[in-house]
């Protein structure tokens, strides 16, 4: 298992966008994470006291991000941690099916598996679940580790005048 405090330490996301509460399993190709809706998040500060029920819904795309840094996590695992100044980076997602709406009150437990890796790219397909009860369905998402220093702005030349 992997607390909180781990979850914090392995992913550079932090409030409000760390949607991954703690992990529950890791294996060889697979993790299985937990995020718990809940009405204190900031999404729902918008809402008055009479909002309606389908007003509550969790967002489909943070439904999406949250499995996605459960991803993330066993890459970031399976690349040795982010050692060597590699930065990972989101590269694509296909095949997303959404089974049912998720609510405050609701933990999702996200599950991903490794599907293919090929030198620093990792692709990796997997399903959201609320007590036991398909939410999500990803078909495939593709991550990639780059060397940080290669990510940032070209360095301009001297100046010339």
């Amino acid at each position: 298992m992997i607390t909180s405090a781990g979850v914090r330490a392995a992913l550079p996301h932090r409030y409000p966008m760390l949607l991954v509460d703690r992990v529950l399993e890791t294996g060889a190709e697979e993790i299985r994470a937990v995020k718990a809706v809940t009405l204190n998040e900031p999404w729902y500060a918008r809402l008055g006291p009479q909002a309606a029920p389908e007003d509550l819904a969790y967002p489909d795309v943070l439904l999406i991000e949250s499995w996605t840094q459960t991803a993330g996590l066993l890459a970031t695992r399976l690349a040795g941690g982010g050692a060597g100044g590699q930065v990972m980076l989101f590269g694509s997602v296909s095949g997303v099916e959404f089974h049912r709406r998720v609510f405050p009150g609701d933990t999702v437990e996200q599950h991903a598996r490794l599907e293919r890796a090929v030198h620093d790219t990792m692709i990796f397909q997997g399903e959201g679940r609320v007590d036991g009860e398909p939410v999500l369905t990803v078909g495939r998402i593709t991550v990639a580790f780059r060397p940080g220093e290669r990510l940032g702005p070209p360095h301009a030349g001297p100046a010339t005048g």
